[in-house]
Parts: C-alpha cells; sequence; structure tokens
C-alpha cells in the first residue's frame, strides 16, 4: 500500500467561515451553537471564525460561494433546516442547495460543508439540532477541520 491520507479534527491555522439561515431560527440557533462549541473545543479562537446570517436555506449557497472564494477561509460550514411541508418545496430547495454547495467546493478547493437538515417533521430536526441523534452542527464543524487537515497534507505531499 502506497501512503495514507488521513485528517484529523485540529485547529488550523486560518480561519473558518459559518453561513447560518435565519429561517428555522430555533432550530438553525442550536446547529450554530453546537459548531462554535466544537470549534471552541477544538482551540479555535474565535476571532478565527466568521460567521454570515442568511434569510434562508436557498440563500445559503450565494454567501458560502463568495466566502470560498474571496481566499480568506479554509473552510465554509453551510448550516440550515428545511422541513416538510404540504407541497414539495423542499425537495427543490433541498436538491438546489446541495447541488450548489458540492459545486462551489470543487470549484475553489475549499471543503463546504453540508450542514442543512433536511427533515420530515420539526421532532426530527430538533432530535439533529442537539437532540437524542447529536447535533449536525457540531459534527459539520468537526469535519470542517479533518478537512482543513487532510488538503494540507494532500497540498504537502504533492510539493514533496
Amino acid at each position: 500500500m502506497g501512503r495514507k491520507f488521513e485528517g484529523e479534527a485540529v485547529a488550523p491555522d486560518g480561519s473558518l467561515a459559518i453561513v447560518v439561515s435565519r429561517y428555522n431560527e430555533s432550530i438553525t440557533g442550536n446547529l450554530l451553537a453546537g459548531a462554535l462549541d466544537t470549534l471552541r473545543r477544538r482551540d479555535v479562537p474565535d476571532e478565527q471564525i466568521d460567521v454570515a446570517y442568511v434569510p434562508g436555506a436557498w440563500e445559503l449557497p450565494i454567501v458560502a460561494a463568495e466566502l470560498a472564494a474571496s481566499g480568506r477561509y479554509l473552510a465554509v460550514i453551510c448550516l440550515g433546516a428545511v422541513i416538510r411541508g404540504e407541497t414539495t418545496h423542499d425537495q427543490h430547495i433541498n436538491r438546489a442547495v446541495s447541488s450548489s454547495l458540492a459545486e462551489i467546493s470543487l470549484d475553489t478547493g475549499v471543503p463546504v460543508l453540508f450542514g442543512l437538515l433536511t427533515c420530515e417533521t420539526v421532532e426530527q430536526a430538533i432530535h439533529r439540532s442537539g437532540g437524542n441523534v447529536g447535533n449536525k452542527g457540531s459534527e459539520c464543524a468537526d469535519a470542517a477541520l479533518e478537512m482543513i487537515d487532510l488538503m494540507a497534507k494532500l497540498m504537502n505531499a504533492t510539493e514533496e
């Protein structure tokens, strides 16, 4: 077997951005709190964390794209909650946002983390934002740190 590359959830030498939707704020506020708590527990100083608020999940990609392309951030964490209603509106938003965030990451080379809850019910969203299923915001923060570390290791390996 050749070389093995794996990232660790360690404090980076640079800044991270978090984009959080205000829609379903009781849920997204918990996601943000989980992400911030995780970053602080991993010794990321507050001054290395910038938070941008958007009206809803639909607006996550345009702000994530701006932040990722700025060259100021090592990763962009996107947090939101779309809860199914009586129509298929949620499916259209979820599909467009997820595709856009993946494209931004690939286009910029900056990890863009998908912390958008796509739940059938408010109860499911509560469970995934700090309830009995964990906190997706916290998971995204750890994943962002891991990806930052992995990307740095890959960059160093290609320079050797």
